[in-house]
């Protein structure tokens, strides 16, 4: 049974590496790229994330979700690419079960993706901390309007912090300045 348990292991290993290195096709349009190591290690925290959340995961993964759903980012370089992946998954798994499975895998990745590019302007403490602890609190209380746009769009709805208006900012400076 154990040679057997190993076999499984070992399989879904390199499916999930070659999911991972099948995503370098998207991903080097915006400069970057996994090689084999890095993305053995992305894999490794995966399986220690699961692990610490409590969480199994089927099929394909949502590693290389993570990573065709953020390639994109102006947040994200070859510098910071492997790392940002490592805490976007223990984030998502956090709040998969923060928000008790009230939210598709879609649905929670585009929301996260949205604050993270609009919101907390890349910064994975914010989005950890204050996004998605809002976004969860609300999911618990029954909020169920991000359904309709699958997570687009939904955090002005209970977003508690007053954000900068760029016009009004810019009009202050004019009456400041007398231009």
């Amino acid at each position: 049974m154990l040679l057997d348990q190993n076999w499984m292991v070992l399989l879904q290993r390199q499916n999930q590496l070659a999911k991972m290195m099948e995503t370098n096709q998207a991903a080097k349009n915006y400069g970057l790229v996994l090689n084999e190591e890095e993305a053995s290690l992305i894999f490794d925290e995966r399986c220690s994330t699961l692990k610490e959340q409590k969480r199994v995961e089927f099929g394909e993964g949502i590693t290389s979700k993570i990573i065709y759903e953020f390639c994109d980012s102006s947040f994200i370089d070859q510098s910071n690419y492997v790392n940002t992946i490592i805490r976007l998954q223990e984030i998502f798994y956090l709040y998969k079960n923060e928000m008790q499975d009230e939210i598709t895998d879609e649905e929670l990745l585009h929301f996260m993706r949205e604050q993270f590019e609009d919101i907390c302007y890349g910064d994975l403490e914010y989005l950890e901390g204050t996004c998605l602890a809002i976004f969860s609190q609300a999911i618990r209380a029954g909020y169920r309007d991000f359904k309709a746009s699958q997570g687009y769009g939904a955090y002005g709805d209970f977003d508690e912090v007053t954000r900068w208006d760029y016009e009004l900012y810019l009009e202050a400076l004019e009456n400041l300045w007398g231009r």
